[in-house]
Formats: C-alpha cells, sequence, structure tokens
C-alpha cells in the first residue's frame, strides 16, 4: 500500500478579534486509507498574544497513513475556540484544508469562518463574552449540501507547517512532479 507521513504543527492563529484562544484538529479521509500510527484528532492549549492579534499554538501534528486509493485524499479540519475569564468557551472560526498533493515542505493558510449572529441578542452576547452560535454537524465544514443555507462571517486564520513524505505511490503508477 502507498503510505503518506504528515510531520508539522498547527503553528498559531491570527486576525481573529478574540485574545484567548484554542483549537481543536481533526484529519479527515476516505474509506481507502487507514491510520499506521499518530493520532488523528487532538486539542491544543490555549494561546493569546494581546499585542500581535495571534495566539501561539505550535500543536504538533505526527500521522504516518497507508492508502489503497488516492480518493479520499486527507483533509485537516480546524475549530478554534475563544475562552473568556468564567472558562466557557465557544466557537469562533471553522475551516479546512486538503493535504497537498505534493512531497515537501508546505505552509498553508486556512480561512476560517464562523456561524453570523441571528439577532440583535446574539449579537450582544458575542461581544461580551457570552458566546456563539455553533454548528450541531461537523460535517458540514466540508459537505456543501447543507452549508449553503447557513449564514457566515470570515472570522481569522490558522497557520500550519507541514512536511510530507510518500512512499510506494509509484507503485500504484501515481507520478509526482
Amino acid at each position: 500500500m502507498a503510505e503518506v507521513h504528515i510531520i508539522g504543527q498547527i503553528l498559531k492563529a491570527v486576525d481573529f478579534a478574540e485574545p484567548h484562544l484554542y483549537c481543536k484538529w481533526s484529519l479527515q479521509s476516505g474509506n481507502a486509507w487507514r491510520l499506521v500510527q499518530g493520532e488523528v484528532q487532538g486539542q491544543s492549549h490555549v494561546g493569546s498574544h494581546r499585542l500581535q492579534n495571534c495566539s501561539d499554538f505550535a500543536q504538533p501534528l505526527d500521522i504516518h497513513l497507508s492508502a489503497a486509493s488516492v480518493l479520499g485524499w486527507p483533509r485537516l479540519l480546524v475549530e478554534v475556540y475563544a475562552v473568556n475569564v468564567l472558562q466557557q468557551s465557544w466557537p469562533v472560526g471553522y475551516g479546512f484544508v486538503h493535504v497537498p498533493t505534493t512531497p515537501g515542505s508546505h505552509r498553508l493558510e486556512i480561512s476560517t469562518w464562523k456561524v453570523a449572529p441571528n439577532g440583535w441578542w446574539q449579537s450582544i452576547r458575542e461581544q461580551f463574552g457570552g458566546g456563539g452560535a455553533a454548528l450541531s454537524k461537523t460535517d458540514l465544514l466540508y459537505s456543501g449540501v447543507e452549508r449553503y443555507k447557513l449564514h457566515t462571517l470570515s472570522s481569522g486564520k490558522v497557520i500550519v507547517d507541514l512536511s510530507l513524505i510518500f512512499r510506494k505511490f509509484e507503485d500504484y503508477g501515481v507520478e509526482f512532479k
């Protein structure tokens, strides 16, 4: 079977309005993919840097996958959450990116969006640290089937550094240039 090694880190979140953030992440792939070693989901610590408008995570990724087919190529999903002084958290950004299809080092910027407040009360609550609306199903992140019904706002970006090692793809007729 062909193999993909994903080594890197979720570096930081930038351009979010909220100061204290953490990131939940997961790696989704099709039925032809199998986890050999590593974790396919995790969560970072809470980070904040008020002066630079970013939150440093440095959350390591080390995943080894095998594949019988390139169908269902892996994608990295991120959910960014804000935390207030009462330790309440709410989502402030959702996004995903497909893992690059070429070996080597890659810096990826994942643009995120959040569910828009649907009234003045929810807008006021969100502004003063009471939380925002959340998705009930995370598959709405990458499937456009019902996502078009959502009213969304752009939020910030998540910066990810990945190094990819591909093995045995040539045995299955896949060429990289």
